[in-house]
């Protein structure tokens, strides 16, 4: 019986779909993790995660498999065992499992037995439930795998506990959001605290469409204790010391934990992150940001040239006569200090030859918000043009309180191919944006100092689609606007709730409606980083055709 085992936690950033890829980045993991016994790999790792739907192609399974066998012929060099992730086909039945290659073979395979449906996860559709798994014997050691999901219930860790588990082994996909790593640690802690066995959790980095994945790996000790912290939002691989003491069990030795990632700095590298793998896994050549000069765009522009450099980053100021000698200097200011370019573009020419092109159709009609929107559709067109001839990627700048409230034109700002603001309150871009003025987040590629000038954090928000123009002539303050559709989004509370909370009737019944009537253009939106608890898109999905009202 062995006393000694050296397990390393690797944290990848997979592609979907991209197995050759993906097998090659395990191989790389287990070099670096030479003198290891066993390396863990996060949950799907051989096909990324969340495959979705190509998990119902049987040739990508096929594809998948493959990579598996070949992953398991290495192993056969003497070097480390590999605990991996892959969806795998079995009696007709598709599963998510991981399996341990050891000694140049496929030595087990454990299936997922909690299939999570819920929020942006929809695995009971793909995957097929297992019964629950019993333990790996590994070496002498029965090790007790439990695959993501699993641990946040006490059936699969108690089963696996009576049946002789030593210490758990858990992959992970769990996307970031503001508070999760709390979370993940409150359900390992209790399941530790359960069973008396210490803990392994590895989870894996990278953006995923609107999804991103921070990291934040960690050993828990036998009791509950933090012995090891990888770091968030970057990939690492890192060796962990575990001893049997025969009255105690196992046990890791402890090293210093890497600095936890919260708060803004959290937010602000998810959104990082999340655009810099939407971007290089989809090969664009850069971006493309129409700055405004107003604090959504500017705070964009800083995100894009933190992820991807700042010469990568294409801004463009497309003037109306309606724009400000302040808007004008502002973005020439924020692309300065972002150190990206800037090119100005006039739209009124577009505004004229829409205005003569429709003029016959319009006689006897007051100008109205149509006129507004075709400012804003003349810019989207701009910018549209500019990416089909230079491949870059359109990046749309409207936020959540926008969004929520349907102050955004379809075919206009709403734009593009990534939006990475989507998720993010009006009165948090503020707070990020003074965030990133103070501070430069590990890993940026843009400016060490701040990223915009003071004036853009002050002055009152404005689309300038008309003279003295304010978003308040429309919307509810922001402070008050983002406190209501927090209650209604995240908390799903009913308008009588809100009021009863403190909020004005009146108000809370004017943000319903306008979050309700909205729907069809968040349909439309582009795909953007997810951070709350309930992002636009799967993790919300309500009709467009939408007679209840909620007693509003």
């Amino acid at each position: 019986m062995i006393d000694r085992l050296a397990i390393a936690l690797a944290q990848i950033n997979p592609t979907v779909g991209d197995v050759p890829g993906n097998v090659r980045r395990i191989r790389e993991a287990r070099a670096a993790a030479a003198g290891a016994d066993l390396v863990v790999l996060p949950e799907l790792a051989v096909s990324g995660y969340p495959p979705e739907d190509l998990v119902l192609k049987d040739a990508f399974l096929a594809a998948v498999e493959s990579g598996v066998r070949e992953l398991a012929r290495e192993t056969g060099d003497g070097g480390p065992a590999l605990l991996v992730g892959a969806p795998w086909k079995q009696d007709g039945a598709r599963y998510n499992a991981a399996a341990l290659l050891d000694g140049g073979r496929i030595a087990a395979l454990v299936r997922k037995h909690h299939l999570p449906n819920y929020g942006v996860f929809d695995e009971a559709r793909v995957f097929a439930p297992a019964p629950p798994p019993d333990p790996l014997e590994f070496r002498g050691v029965r090790l007790g795998l439990a695959i993501c999901e699993d641990i946040w219930f006490p059936d699969v860790p108690r089963h696996l506990r009576d049946s002789g588990a030593e210490l758990f082994l858990v992959p992970n996909g769990s996307p970031f959001e503001t508070d999760k790593l709390h979370l993940r640690l409150e359900h390992a802690e209790a399941r530790v605290a359960e069973t008396g066995l210490p803990l392994l959790y590895v989870n894996q980095i990278g953006g995923q469409d609107e999804l991103v994945f921070d990291g934040a790996s960690f050993v828990l000790d036998a009791d509950g204790t933090r012995v090891r912290q990888l770091p968030s939002w970057r990939e690492a691989v890192e060796i962990s010391h575990w001893r049997r003491n025969g009255n105690t069990g196992w046990h890791c030795d402890p090293a210093p934990l890497a600095r936890p990632v919260e708060g803004l700095e959290a937010i602000y590298r998810a959104m990082m992150l999340g655009l810099a793998d939407y971007v290089h896994k989809n090969r664009f050549a850069g971006v493309l940001i129409g700055l405004s000069g107003g604090i959504d765009s500017a705070l964009a522009a800083a995100v894009a040239a933190d992820a991807l450099g700042p010469a990568r980053v294409w801004c463009v100021m497309m003037p109306s006569p309606f724009t400000s000698r302040d808007s004008l200097e502002d973005a020439a200011e924020v692309a300065r200090m972002c150190g990206v370019r800037l090119d100005n573009i006039d739209i009124r020419p577009a505004m004229d030859a829409y205005g003569a092109m429709l003029a016959p159709e319009f006689r006897g009609r007051a100008p109205d918000i149509t006129e507004e929107n075709l400012q804003s559709r003349a810019r989207g067109v701009t910018l549209m043009a500019l990416s089909n001839k230079f491949g870059y990627m359109v990046v749309s700048t409207g936020n959540k309180s926008e969004m929520s409230a349907g102050y955004a034109t379809l075919y206009g700002d709403m734009c593009g191919g990534f939006a990475v603001l989507k998720d993010i309150y009006k009165t948090t871009v503020f707070a990020l944006a003074a965030w990133r003025n103070a501070n430069r987040p590990e890993g940026a590629l843009g400016a060490k100092g701040p990223v915009m000038p003071p004036r853009v954090l002050t002055k009152a928000p404005t689309a300038e689609l008309r003279p003295n123009q304010t978003d308040q002539d429309s919307l509810p303050p922001y402070a008050e606007l983002d406190a209501i559709l927090e209650c209604l989004i995240e908390r799903e509370m009913g308008p009588a709730e809100i009021v009863a909370a403190g909020h004005d009737a009146q108000t809370v019944r004017k943000v319903f409606r306008l979050l309700d009537r909205a729907e069809y253009k968040r349909r439309q939106a582009p795909p953007g980083v997810k951070v709350t608890s309930r992002a636009f898109g799967r993790d919300r999905r309500y009709p467009i055709v939408n007679g209840f009202t909620d007693a509003v």
